[in-house]
C-alpha cells in the first residue's frame, strides 16, 4: 500500500444520510494526524457538510473538498490515486459503484462500501478481482449492517471451536429500526433484477475458485421453531455469501463448513404476512410504472432522526456446533441501518488504513481483509461479541 500519497481516506457520498454520519462518526474517532478528504460532485453541498464537522473538531474547518463524479470516470482516477483507503456509501451500487470500484483496482487503492446487492458483488469480482490482485489494492464490499455483524459474528463463533472437523453454525437476525432511502432505493432496485442477480451469479462461479481440499457451504434453511422459540424464517440477503467466501478463505472454518442464516420472528401471522408483501412488492417493482412510482416515495438523503435511531437496535445470535461441542454467541448493537452502520465503515476504512492486517489483495472479504483487527475495534466502539451461556 503506497504511503506517499496526500490522503490516509477518502469518503465519497457525505452528503448523503448515510455518509453524512460517517463523517461525523470520522469527525469524532479519527486519531490525530489521520489525512482525510471528502469526495463528491457537489462542492456547496460538501461545504456544508465541512460545516456539520468543523462544530465537531474545530481543526476540520479546513478539511480537504475533493470534487468527482461517478458518471465521469475521468474525474474519479485522481481521487483514487490521492489516497490509500476511498469508502463510498453512493447507491444503488449497481448503477453508481463501479466506477470507483474500477478506478481503486487500477490505482491499488483499498475500496470500501456498504452494499447488500449481490448481483454487484459478483459483477464486480468477475469485471476487476483480476486487476486488484495485479495492483494489491482490497475491494472489500458489505462493509455495513451488510454484512459486518454477520460475517464478524460467524467469525467469532468458529473461534470457539475446535477447527479439526465438519463446522456448522446458524445465524438468527432480530432488529428494530427505520430505514432510509437509499436503503429503500437499493432495495426495491435488487427486487427488480433477480434475473441480472441469477446471470452474475452464474458468470461468478464460472471463473471463481474453489477451495482445495476443503467443502464450504451456505444452504438455505427452512421455515421452523428456533431453539428460543422463535419462528426461524429463511433470510435470503446477501450474508450468507459473504460468511460463505470468508470460509473458503480461512482454514479456521474446518474441512466442511455450512452455514444458514434466519430472521427471528415471534408470530408466525408475521412471516406469512411479511412473505405475501414481499412477493407483491418483486412483482410490482418488475414493471417500470410501479418502480418509478415506489421510487419517488422518498427522497434521496432522508432518514430516521436522532430520537428514531437512538430506540434502533439489532441482535445476531449464532448456534455453532463442531468437534461434539455447541456454542452459542450473540452480536449487537445500537441501530443497525445508519448509525452502526456509519460506525462499521468508518471503523473498517481506519482498520485498513493504520492496523496491522494480513497481506491480502483482490475482492476479499471483511474477515478475509481485517478479521480480529475489525473486531477488537467495533467491540472498543460499543458493538458486543459474548459468548452465551450453555443451555440447562
Amino acid at each position: 500500500m503506497p504511503h506517499d500519497r496526500p490522503y490516509d481516506i477518502v469518503l465519497f457520498g457525505a452528503t448523503g444520510f448515510t455518509g453524512g454520519l460517517t463523517a461525523e462518526y470520522l469527525a469524532r474517532h479519527a486519531p490525530a494526524g489521520l489525512r482525510w478528504a471528502l469526495a463528491g460532485r457537489n462542492p456547496a453541498k460538501l461545504a456544508v457538510v465541512r460545516g456539520r464537522l468543523a462544530a465537531i473538531d474545530p481543526g476540520l474547518a479546513e478539511l480537504p473538498l475533493l470534487t468527482a463524479d461517478v458518471t465521469d470516470a475521468g474525474s474519479l482516477r485522481p481521487v483514487a490515486e490521492s489516497t490509500r483507503v476511498l469508502a463510498t456509501t453512493v447507491g444503488p451500487y449497481v448503477h453508481h459503484g463501479e466506477p470507483l470500484v474500477a478506478a481503486c483496482a487500477a490505482a491499488g487503492t483499498d475500496y470500501l462500501d456498504i452494499t447488500g446487492e449481490p448481483e454487484f458483488v459478483d459483477l464486480m469480482y468477475v469485471r476487476h478481482h483480476a486487476e486488484a490482485v495485479r495492483t494489491g489494492a482490497r475491494l472489500v464490499h458489505a462493509c455495513g449492517f451488510d454484512s459486518i455483524p454477520h460475517d464478524l459474528g460467524a467469525w467469532y463463533t468458529v473461534r470457539q471451536l475446535p477447527s479439526d472437523g465438519p463446522i456448522t453454525v446458524d445465524g438468527f437476525v432480530r432488529a428494530g429500526g427505520k430505514f432510509s432511502a437509499g436503503t429503500y432505493h437499493s432495495a426495491l432496485t435488487a427486487f427488480s433484477r433477480t434475473a441480472e442477480a441469477t446471470r452474475a451469479a452464474r458468470a461468478r462461479r464460472a471463473v471463481e475458485p474453489r477451495p482445495d481440499g476443503r467443502r464450504v457451504r451456505a444452504v438455505a434453511g427452512k421455515l421452523g421453531r428456533s431453539a428460543g422459540g422463535m419462528w426461524a424464517v429463511p433470510l435470503p440477503t446477501i450474508d450468507p455469501q459473504v460468511v460463505r467466501r470468508s470460509a473458503a478463505a480461512r482454514p479456521e472454518y474446518g474441512p466442511d463448513f455450512r452455514y444458514r442464516h434466519f430472521a427471528a420472528v415471534k408470530r408466525l401471522p408475521t412471516v406469512l404476512l411479511a412473505g405475501a408483501g414481499m412477493a407483491g412488492l418483486v412483482g410490482l417493482v418488475k414493471l417500470p410504472p410501479t418502480r418509478r412510482w415506489l421510487l419517488g416515495r422518498l427522497a434521496s438523503g432522508q432518514g430516521p432522526s436522532a430520537a428514531q435511531r437512538a430506540r434502533s437496535w439489532f441482535r445476531v445470535r449464532f448456534v455453532g456446533e463442531g468437534g461434539g461441542r455447541t456454542v452459542r454467541t450473540e452480536v449487537s448493537g445500537g441501530d443497525p441501518g445508519y448509525d452502526e452502520t456509519a460506525k462499521m465503515l468508518a471503523e473498517s476504512a481506519l482498520c485498513l488504513a493504520s492496523d496491522e492486517l494480513p497481506a491480502t489483495c483482490g475482492q476479499v472479504t471483511p474477515v478475509t481483509a481485517m478479521g480480529d483487527a475489525l473486531l477488537d475495534r467495533l467491540v472498543r466502539a460499543g458493538m458486543t461479541f459474548r459468548v452465551l451461556p450453555a443451555q440447562g
